[in-house]
């Protein structure tokens, strides 16, 4: 895989830039449907725009994993928001989410184990032949602790505007601080990426050995 390729294959993953700008209008729908007619109202409507962003994404025929699972996001904030009678319960799972990743990833780094490469490597099916190499390690213990940061600032944000019941600039800052800086640690991870392959010897190819195999033939048929 070249480098070139390595950007898409990573947006992709998180149904490119239309799936990330997605993920941010049941929230944006949420909160001034929660103001003008209650809580009820505002479940309906995150709700109804996840399932239309999932049947847009039906008839456009593009990628629906990302469109699924935002929908499954949306309805679990949603069953939370309803238990808790509260319109902020609807980003509770979200920051603990944020806690949790936040403190695996760390785990990940301190065992020589970071996330980033492990992901990495079972997306491309290069397995962790790159831990054999310093380098490449080391670069992605540094992509690894670039969303560790990300995850640490959400959680520390967030659970604080919680906790003061700000549910509005709540919403402000999931938003702010979702695709946005999770765009920053993508750059990092694209950087790191490109170090760690750098790092690790191409294997040959089928190719390169059928040509080795072939040149000393070519050179026994030449004449004398």
């Amino acid at each position: 895989m070249t480098g070139n390729q390595q950007p898409e294959t990573l947006l992709a993953k998180l149904g490119g830039v239309s799936g990330l700008v997605y993920s941010t209008l049941p929230i944006l729908v949420f909160v001034p449907v929660n103001g003008v007619w209650g809580l009820t109202a505002a479940i309906w409507s995150a709700l109804g725009v996840a399932v239309a962003i999932l049947i847009f994404r039906l008839v456009r025929r593009g990628p629906v994993q990302p469109a699924i699972s935002g929908l499954f996001g949306v309805a679990l904030c949603a069953f939370i928001a309803y238990r808790t009678g509260s319109a902020k319960g609807y980003f509770l799972f979200g920051i603990y989410t944020s806690l949790v990743y936040g403190a695996v990833f760390v785990a990940s780094i301190a065992v020589r184990w970071p996330l980033v490469g492990v992901i990495w490597g079972t997306l491309n099916g290069d397995g962790n032949s790159w831990r054999r190499y310093r380098k490449a390690l080391l670069a992605y213990d540094l992509a690894t602790a670039a969303w560790v940061l990300v995850f640490a600032a959400r959680y520390l944000v967030q659970s604080q505007l919680y906790d003061t019941d700000r549910t509005g600039w709540l919403a402000f800052a999931r938003i702010v601080m979702g695709w946005p800086l999770a765009a920053l640690a993508l750059l990092v991870t694209v950087w790191a990426v490109r170090r760690a392959e750098s790092a690790v010897p191409r294997e040959p190819d089928e190719s390169d050995e059928v040509a080795d195999d072939e040149q000393p033939s070519r050179q026994e048929d030449a004449p004398a």
